[in-house]
Parts: C-alpha cells; structure tokens; sequence
C-alpha cells in the first residue's frame, strides 16, 4: 500500500498534469510511463555497467559514443535522466522532444517485441516545457523517496497505485482486478520457471507482473543460473492480449519495467478466429470482461461447439480450455452468475469443468472487492485440463473478508481471509474433515452432479443456528422498572444542580 508522503507526492504529479492541461487518466499514465522508462533506462544501464566492471566483463552503453536520431548523430549521454534533467525547461523540452523521445521509440526497432510493436505510434503528449520540467522535478522527488522505504516491492506498488487512478476516474475501470487479489491468485497456482504463462484479457497486463514478481521471489537463483530458464524467463514466458492499444502499451512497458525484455502482448480478439492458440498454455490468470453479449459471427466457431452464447464470461471459459495444454491450469474471476445460472449455457461450461476436466476449487468473494467501480458479486474458479475428467470432489472457500472494508473508500481493515485461503487451499489433507458450516470444505462431484452442475457456494454451505435463551418477561419488565427509577433520581439530582 502507498500510504503518506510518498502518496501525497504521486498525487502531487497527477494534479501538475491536470493543471498543465492533460485530463485524461490513460494520457497521463502513459505519458508517466514513458518518463519512468526514460529514467529507469539510465539508471540499469549504470547499474549493469558497474556489475560488469565487478565481473571484469565488457560491456556497452546504450548511451555510449554517438547515438543515430534520424539522421543526426548526436552525444548519447544527453539522452541520460541523470543528464538532462538539469538542463532548463527549454533545453530540457527540446532534448526531450526531439532526441530522447524518438530515442525510446526506436529502441528495440527491428527486433518483433512488445515494446517496438506499441511504442511505434506513442505520441510526446506534454504541452510546455514548464510541464516537464515540473513533472521531471516531482518524478525526481518521487525516485527519492522509494529509496527511503525499504520495501523490495515499493516499484510494483507505485505504479500499482497509479494504475488505480484509471479506475478511481471512472474511466475504463474494467482494466483494473486489485492487486492483493491477484496476487492471491498467483500464490494458488505457483508458477515454475518452465511454466508458458497467459493472459487472454491482459489489461495492464497486472497478473503477468504478479507472476514475473512471484518467480523472482521463489525461483531467481533457478532461472538464472540456467541459461535455458533465463531466455524462456525473459523472451518466451509471458503472453498477453487485448484489444486496447493504450493498455497493451501501458501493459509492455509494465512488463519491461518489472524486468521483462520480451513479453508478447499483443493486439487480438481473444474470442475470435484471430486467436489460433490450442493447447498452448501451462498457466491462466485472469479477470475476462462481464461486458454481456456480442456478436455470435465474431466468435471463433470452435468456442461455440461447447457453449453456445453470446455471453462473454462464458465463451472465455470455453477459450481458457482451449489454450490450456493438457495439465495445464487456470485460476479466472467469474460473475456469481456462471456458478448458478439456470440457461443452457450456463449449465453446459459448468458440465465441462467438472465432467470434462478437473474443478479444483470455487473461492465465492464478496461484493465489494471491486468498488468503488464496480459492485458486482465474483467468485474464482480453480480448474485443470485434463479432457477426461477427473473431478471427484470441489473446494469451497467463502470469503467474507479481503483485508479492505467493503464499501467505496475501501480502507485497509485486520480483517482478511486471504492468508488462510492460500493456507487451506495448499493443505487439502487439512480439509478433508471441514464441516458445512465453516468456512470451507469439500463437497463430493456426485452431489453437484445431483444440483444440476450449481457451483453457488449457497447450495452447499449450511448455518448453523444457536438458540439464544433470554430471560422471562417478568424479569425483563422488572429491569425496565428500576432504569425508569434511577433516571427518574439522576433528574432529580440535575434539577436541583439547576435550580429549578
């Protein structure tokens, strides 16, 4: 969480852009994007330039010598952060206008990245050179200040946070699932380094950064030391699609800054026939858009053989199975609505994942985990592809508590089930004996079956009642008497104090 100066300054930024003009929240995010990647350029270049002089390995500046602009060749070490952020407003719009930013684009050109892919049409959208300068300034200040709180994770926050401001706009909030859950989500599933890892509705691209943070945290030394793991890690790992290009580019960059140098994100209609991928994938994660109904001819026709819809929460369910490998995992956010709902859709993806496949798990979550934007009531779905079932009994979690209170402000709160999700969910053994009225528990596949495939953790889950014994009326009327008493000599006594 961001909390104290360093909020107030990522605030401070965000009202200097809106005071110099730029109101739109995917303008600002991109256009503080690009300046983070400007200056987190210079600062790896000098930090890898110091570990191969350490190493006694040669090593090249991207900055070093001349650098081609077109067709100037111009001083590369002008285009550094720690260079031109002392220039004056005028030099510093101009060096920035003219060399650093067609610089950045070009970057990666010729190489079939991400980042060459989406940068190719970025446009330097800061209006005066008093508006970078200021932004330059705060950025600065806010550079400073993450090095003062001692948090390994401190980057990701930060622009986490930012990322937040879409959706505090009330501008494309859909792109936006909340961090702790994501994370949880990835906590579940335990990626490998060996793992191809997608999301089909990418968004900024928040579950493939997640994953990418959870292998640096458990498998570093595994990926690389090995030669095979680091290039899978940095070039083949991670794949995503959308079909917004300001969010793919803000999504590659994210990528990038988190230390991934070729993430495939890449502009598609995951639902469609641009979408050839089968049986692909060893991961899933994702938050699919509840957007309704589209157009049944731009579905890919093989989508509609298992579930004939037009509702896209459960055409994607149907397209996870399709990219999954055999073996391969999913953990995916669903509307409350797929768990029970009554059509023939409805009813025909929940008999594939349980009769199909493997259903693992159904985490049922409370409504207000996605507001202020959104109150809708989601659940999550844990599943394996397995093509010939395998489901002989589902998990199910009823979370009541995600760490934030459940109305718009969404302030951080003790409560919070996530720590014991992730606990139980990875100690089934522990499970086996859970009654209907905790928490979670198993329920066998024959009595799902038997509930017409309904995943509503209501179906299942029992209350227990305790009789509350209170004492007898005479007794209660007695009590009323003497309070009646003793307020009427405390009136009495403040009568008197008052004179009257």
């Amino acid at each position: 969480m961001i909390t104290g100066e360093l909020k107030n300054r990522i605030d401070g930024l965000w009202d200097i852009f809106a005071a110099g003009g730029l109101v739109n929240p995917l303008d600002v995010i991109e256009q503080i994007t690009y300046l983070m990647f400007i200056h987190d350029l210079d600062t790896t270049d000098n930090l890898r330039a110091k570990e191969s002089a350490m190493l006694g390995l040669p090593f090249k500046s991207i900055f070093a010598d001349e650098v081609e602009i077109g067709e100037r060749k111009i001083d590369g070490r002008q285009l550094k952060w720690s260079v031109f952020h002392d220039f004056d407003a005028g030099r510093m719009y101009s060096v920035m206008q003219e060399w650093v930013f067609p610089f950045i684009k070009n970057l990666d050109s010729g190489k079939d990245s991400a980042y060459s892919k989406y940068m190719s049409d970025a446009i330097f959208k800061l209006p005066t050179p008093l508006l970078l300068s200021k932004v330059v300034d705060c950025l600065d200040q806010i550079y400073d200040q993450m090095e003062k709180v001692k948090d390994s994770d401190i980057r990701g926050d930060v622009y986490e946070y930012l990322l937040s401001k879409i959706a505090q706009s009330g501008l494309n909030g859909q792109f936006r699932t909340p961090r702790h859950i994501i994370k949880m989500m990835v906590e579940l599933m335990q990626p490998k380094p060996d793992f191809s890892i997608c999301d089909p509705a990418c968004g900024t691209a928040g579950f493939l950064v997640a994953s990418e943070e959870y292998l640096m945290a458990n498998h570093k030394k595994e990926i690389f030391f090995d030669r095979r793991k680091k290039d899978h890690f940095l070039n083949h790992m991670f794949f995503g699609y959308d079909m917004d290009r300001t969010m793919l580019r803000i999504g590659a960059m994210n990528m990038m800054t988190h230390g991934v140098d070729s993430p495939f994100i890449e502009y598609r209609d995951s639902l469609s026939d641009q979408n050839p991928d089968k049986e692909k994938f060893d991961l899933i994660l994702a938050n699919p858009p509840f957007k309704g109904s589209l157009d049944a001819d731009t579905v890919s026709a093989d989508l509609l053989k298992v579930c004939k819809t037009k509702k896209t929460e459960l055409l994607f369910l149907a397209l996870f199975l399709r990219m999954l490998k055999t073996g391969g995992r999913c953990a995916c956010i669903v509307p409350d609505g797929v768990l029970f709902g009554s059509s023939t859709a409805h009813k025909a993806i929940r008999k594939e994942l349980v009769d199909g496949n493997r259903l693992e798990a159904v985490i049922s979550m409370p409504s207000g985990v996605f507001k202020p934007y959104a109150g809708v009531s989601t659940g999550i779905l844990v599943f394996t592809k397995t093509g010939h079932g395998g489901t002989d009994k589902v998990w199910f979690y009823d979370m009541t508590a995600d760490g934030f209170s459940l109305d718009d402000k969404r302030t951080e709160i003790k409560d919070n089930d996530i720590p014991d999700i992730i606990n139980r969910f990875r100690n089934p053994e522990g499970e086996a004996e859970r009654q209907r009225t905790e928490k979670s528990f198993f329920v066998p596949r024959e009595e799902i079956v038997e509930n017409g495939y309904d995943l509503s953790i209501n179906k299942y889950k029992k209350t227990e009642y305790v009789a509350i014994e209170y004492p007898p009326t005479s007794q209660i009327m007695a009590d009323i008497r003497e309070l009646e008493m003793q307020i009427g000599e405390e009136m009495e006594k403040l009568e008197s104090l008052l004179g009257l």
